[in-house]
């Protein structure tokens, strides 16, 4: 049985958010200078009192356009992941299917799967498919931490709060020949699975109330294991996929990864000898976007016509600090 991948859509929220709005607030940081947090040109902010729902209906509006309500009124999977849930004790993925007007057998929140949750969503996607569970399935991501944890007034002085951005993105995943998943590979390595933390000061849980706002527990010696390990775990999950579909990474037509700085995107295109126009990013116009990385860059790829059809695309990504890494290659149907 063959399964495709047959459309992204996405959704960006407001206007660009330029540098120069986390420029004001900058303090002294030890870590000013660190490559991964050399600061995009612009990114998106998600606006006070958006949820994650109104983000995925909002994406998912291209797809109704080009295919009609009937493609997603006949999702028999719905397969969701949200950097900030609406609700802290359990997942959007009810909420989802409630706005888009749609009943799925399977609604699945995923969180471990961090900026490489597409991928990890159309590897079960498949699985489920493949297996008899229905016809097809959605793919829907939001990344909405920019505009409510990096902007918090004493958050936004930090280097780390100018990189990320916010936006939103669906996939819609059928049993066709149309656009085939030619293979997906999903690691995971608990071993690193604490090494991301939040910080607060003073120290408390997540949960408790106090003074300090959270935010993410970098430090140099963090910083180097995550570079090493994002510098080998992409490139490994890719190389993997091409081994068995018999390709070369540098035959790969269109390279789309997730970006969560500019050091990260000329490694992995170096390590795969492609070319910078193999690999499209969105790095300088939306900041690091999680897990909406690689399926808004996919979009603004074939939307530029930079991937026709027939066209390899893969797709890889790692997570967190390094927890869980995937690639996924498909063979681009066309728009």
């Amino acid at each position: 049985m063959t399964v495709s991948l047959i459309d992204v859509s996405t959704y960006l929220p407001g206007e660009p958010v330029p540098a120069d709005y986390y420029a004001q607030f900058a303090e002294s940081d030890e870590l000013r200078d660190n490559l991964m947090f050399r600061a995009p040109r612009y990114r998106h902010h998600v606006a006070a009192g958006e949820t994650a729902i109104d983000m995925v209906e909002r994406a998912a509006a291209g797809l109704v356009d080009r295919h009609g309500h009937d493609a997603l009124a006949d999702v028999d999977v719905l397969i969701t992941h949200t950097q900030m849930p609406d609700m802290p004790f359990y997942g959007g993925g009810g909420g989802m299917a409630h706005r888009l007007g749609i009943k799925p057998s399977w609604v699945i929140d995923l969180h471990n799967g961090g900026c490489a949750a597409f991928v990890l969503g159309l590897k079960m996607a498949a699985t489920l498919l493949e297996s008899g569970q229905g016809r097809s399935a959605l793919i829907a991501v939001a990344q909405n931490a920019a505009g409510q944890i990096f902007t918090q007034p004493t958050v936004r002085r930090k280097a780390q709060a100018a990189v990320p951005g916010d936006g939103a993105a669906v996939g819609l995943v059928t049993v066709s020949d149309e656009s085939p998943i030619l293979d997906v590979e999903c690691r995971n390595y608990g071993e690193y699975a604490g090494d991301m933390t939040i910080s607060m000061d003073p120290p408390r849980k997540w949960w408790q109330p106090g003074p300090g706002e959270g935010y993410i527990g970098f430090t140099e010696s963090k910083i180097t294991k995550v570079l090493a390990r994002g510098n080998r775990q992409v490139p490994e999950v890719a190389y993997a996929v091409c081994d068995r579909i018999g390709l070369k990474p540098k035959d790969i037509d269109m390279l789309v990864t997730n970006q969560p700085n500019r050091v990260f995107l000329r490694n992995w295109r170096e390590a795969l000898e492609l070319p910078e126009e193999k690999h499209h990013d969105t790095f300088d116009v939306c900041g690091n976007l999680f897990a909406a990385g690689i399926p808004v860059n996919l979009d603004r790829a074939i939307t530029d016509g930079l991937v026709g059809k027939g066209d390899v695309v893969m797709m890889a990504a790692f997570a967190h600090a390094g927890d869980f890494a995937g690639a996924a290659a498909v063979q681009w149907g066309g728009r």
